[in-house]
């Protein structure tokens, strides 16, 4: 080859390369599958143009073009490619004067290895943000095996014969789907981008065809709106059937992660809003095990760990965004387990350092009288939002996660006023309840629950047995360090006796023998409140109970009933064991499992409530001062409050009109508890999740 070939060759392939210093951004992106019974005919693709339209998100001036034959199985031949400005959405008609030829190394072809994507040389097409483009592609012969994104919510164009330069395409067939396109980048020396890694919430799966109404494009219009956030580019990273752990439709989310995030220029941040498929597909045809329930929780949370990690380390901020209800999924049909590991995925996305910022969609979108369910303006299917669920969505994040400098104030507030729930925190079993795993003492644990909840801006009451103290003479300091909280006691009965064991007399033994120490320690503050233990007093019969109700309000008490319990007792012996064990593993599922109930069982309170007087009521809490509680307290008062309560006395939650028959025990009862109430009116109460086997853990 002579020297002026040379140079020639030369001259082409520095076409592709980009001058020092430039600086590439992703201004459109798009995941990547086969796709299956949604690929197109191989003879619709031989000698084929392609034409496919795209949004791009930020403005530029000098852009690249990514193809991909991501999917492919043998190299595919690109015979030509152009992009140029769409007429509209919804049409294969181009602005002619627009159209640019996309080069490879100079050369108008290009041959793309199987497994690989390929860049197209710089090109100058000066485009708006939100500005529609055509790409196309002249295919000699069809894809080996196609890599397509199916659920792309906009039309595509084919027909036989090279008119990549046409400006229309009259007689063309038609897709919503895209193929062999993934990225188309710009140089720019401030944009940045978030990339969305999600599923088919993400892919809009719902939203009309070229409409760009899902809740990315919603999200982008926001940035858009923002002059400091205006050259963000919001990515859709969404896949149909999308989940973390294993593929479905389409590749897993820890296997696309490396492609569809840390190989798109310009990244800054990252929202991962995954799980809801592998929470649904491991129930859909039958139920399972506590124990596979956990270990799903467990290896969910393990992939966004990973996740994190890996986008950290390439100085991505990560964003977690918390999984929405689907408990009116015909498809998933989810029943309270599944509730329950929603709920346990969802605090541990809360939890402060586990992401570096959360959208909480939960909270936008949930029915706040259902709250397992979307709210009915935002359902489109019971899994799926509506359009209107979508842009809730977008107005659910707060711009500020994007940018410090950002003043969101004018963020549209993500779904109506509602009444906010109440919780009143009680505390039965004082002053010691549970063994003790070994290093801990009954004041540590009184120690730590007590600072969760004054961190958590949360009153309680705590109710004492005697014989606790009579047992256990070094658990004295923990009634000193309640009261020094400000916290209130109450009286649980001296030996923890149910009522059907007892005469009258000895109830009234037990009530008085309490009455020392707790005057002792309330001095002139009320201390006149009563829990039945074991909230036996529905095993009296009708007469023996009117007879101790009298009697409790002749000496001035008050019942104080349970309207929300999650069996949180049940935990703190099978955690002193798992502690002597060292066993790490069981004590993450039971720490997953009691968060997870806590969070159902509270949902269950909500929908009892209203399905019994149409509202909400303060809700009565009964727990423990037990090792586990004080292990978990922090995470539990964050997770209460992540779903909208807020946290009441005793006294407080007693005002409300249906306590009125507890703190006058000589008016008629009502039923005993929520659950009472819907047995009385012949309701069915909603599912209970299911119980980790406790009793046999670590033992």
């Amino acid at each position: 080859m002579g020297l002026i070939a040379r140079l020639a060759v030369l001259v082409l392939l520095l076409g592709a390369v980009a001058p020092p210093g430039e600086r590439w951004v992703t201004a459109w992106a798009t995941s990547q599958m086969i796709p299956g019974n949604n690929a197109l005919p191989n003879e619709d693709l031989k000698d084929a143009t392609l034409r496919q339209l795209v949004r791009i998100q930020i403005a530029g001036s000098k852009m690249r073009v990514r193809l991909t034959n991501a999917y492919g199985t043998q190299s595919l031949r690109i015979g030509a490619a152009t992009i140029a400005r769409a007429v509209d959405p919804a049409s294969a008609s181009i602005d002619a004067a627009s159209l640019v030829r996309l080069t490879f190394g100079g050369a108008k072809s290009v041959t793309i290895p199987a497994g690989a994507d390929y860049w197209s040389d710089p090109i100058a097409l000066p485009v708006k943000a939100g500005a529609d483009l055509a790409l196309t592609l002249y295919l000699p012969d069809a894809p080996a095996q196609q890599t397509s994104h199916p659920g792309s919510r906009a039309t595509s164009y084919y027909l036989h014969g090279d008119h990549s330069a046409d400006a229309d395409l009259p007689g063309a067939k038609t897709a919503e789907r895209w193929y062999q396109i993934g990225a188309i980048e710009v140089a720019s020396g401030k944009a940045s981008a978030v990339v969305i890694l999600g599923d088919s919430i993400t892919d809009g799966y719902g939203v009309p065809a070229n409409s760009n109404t899902r809740w990315t494009d919603a999200l982008q219009l926001r940035l858009r709106a923002t002059p400091a956030l205006a050259d963000m580019a919001v990515l859709n990273a969404g896949i149909g059937g999308n989940r973390l752990l294993n593929d479905g439709l389409g590749p897993n989310a820890m296997a696309r992660f490396d492609r569809e995030v840390l190989t798109y220029p310009g990244v800054s941040h990252l929202v991962i809003f995954e799980g809801v498929n592998d929470l649904g597909v491991l129930t859909r045809d039958a139920p399972a095990t506590p124990e596979v329930h956990a270990a799903l929780v467990e290896g969910m949370i393990g992939a966004y760990r990973q996740m994190v990690a890996r986008a950290r380390a390439h100085g991505i901020k990560v964003i977690g965004a918390t999984i929405t209800p689907y408990g009116g999924s015909a498809y998933y049909h989810p029943d309270a387990a599944n509730e329950a590991d929603r709920a346990a995925i969802n605090a541990w996305i809360r939890t402060p350092g586990n992401f570096d910022g959360v959208i909480d969609l939960d909270a936008a979108m949930r029915d706040p009288a259902a709250p397992t369910r979307l709210r009915k303006a935002y359902d489109n299917d019971g899994l799926h939002p509506s359009v209107a669920g979508y842009q809730a969505m977008a107005d659910a994040v707060p711009l500020s996660l994007f940018s410090s400098l950002v003043k969101d104030k004018g963020r549209v507030a993500a779904s109506p006023a509602e009444p906010t729930p109440a919780i009143a925190f009680t505390f039965d079993d004082l002053t010691a309840h549970a063994p003790l795993p070994a290093g801990y003492t009954r004041v540590g644990i009184a120690e730590q629950i007590i600072a969760a909840l004054k961190a958590g801006g949360a009153p309680a009451t705590g109710f004492l047995n005697g014989v606790q103290l009579q047992n256990e003479p070094a658990s004295a300091p923990v009634l000193d360090k309640w009261r020094a909280a400000g916290l209130t006691l109450g009286n649980h009965g001296w030996s923890h006796a149910n009522l059907d064991q007892l005469t009258d007399e000895q109830f009234l033994s037990e009530l008085e023998k309490n009455e020392p120490i707790l005057k002792a320690k309330m001095g002139a503050a009320d201390w006149h409140w009563f829990r039945y233990p074991f909230l036996s007093e529905a095993a009296a019969n009708p007469e023996r109970r009117a007879r101790i109700r009298k009697l409790l309000a002749d000496k001035g008490y008050k019942v104080a009933t349970v309207t929300m319990d999650f069996s949180d007792w049940a935990y703190n012996n099978a955690y002193a064991r798992c502690v002597a064990k060292g066993d790490s593993n069981a004590i993450l599922a039971m720490e997953h499992a009691w968060l997870g109930n806590a969070s159902v069982q509270a949902d269950r309170a909500r929908a009892m409530a209203h399905a019994l007087y149409d509202r909400d009521i303060p809700y009565v809490l009964l727990m423990h001062l037990g090792a586990f509680d004080a292990h978990m307290m922090p995470q539990l008062v964050a997770l209460y409050r992540e779903k909208g309560y807020r946290f009441v006395s005793l006294a407080e939650a007693g005002k409300d009109p249906y306590y009125a028959p507890e703190l006058n025990p000589a008016l008629t009862p009502q039923p005993q508890g929520l659950n009472g109430a819907m047995a009385a009116r012949g309701l069915k109460e909603p599912p209970a999740p299911a119980m980790l086997p406790l009793d046999t853990m670590c033992s």
